[in-house]
């Protein structure tokens, strides 16, 4: 098994999921590749001491980027942004994880 800070990568704050904490206690983060729902659900458990209900995952494919030279960039090579895989946690009812404080 892997350490819990190899399998979560960091939280998402936006406000969509920032409501989604308050109102529904669930939690998304951005976790490895590699992990299944059972090491992040374990992993957030560990963690924050919490227990966890139900764990969502979500696989992005990278995009291509877009180029900043305009028209002249036929030429050139272009990059892809990396791919990444997000994780939707739900906690048991009542449980509540402080990620970072108001203020």
């Amino acid at each position: 098994m892997r350490e819990a800070y190899d399998v979560i990568i960091e939280p998402v704050i936006t406000e969509k999921t920032t409501e989604q904490m308050e109102v529904n206690s669930v939690y998304t983060f951005l976790v490895n590749k590699d992990a299944n729902k059972i090491e992040i659900g374990q992993a957030v458990e560990k963690l924050w001491d919490v227990n966890v209900k139900a764990v969502r995952t979500m696989t992005y494919a990278g995009k291509q980027r877009r180029s900043s030279m305009g028209r002249m960039a036929k030429n050139f090579s272009r990059g892809r942004r990396p791919s990444f895989k997000k994780a939707v946690v739900q906690l048991a009812e009542g449980e509540h994880i402080e990620l970072y404080e108001a203020g």
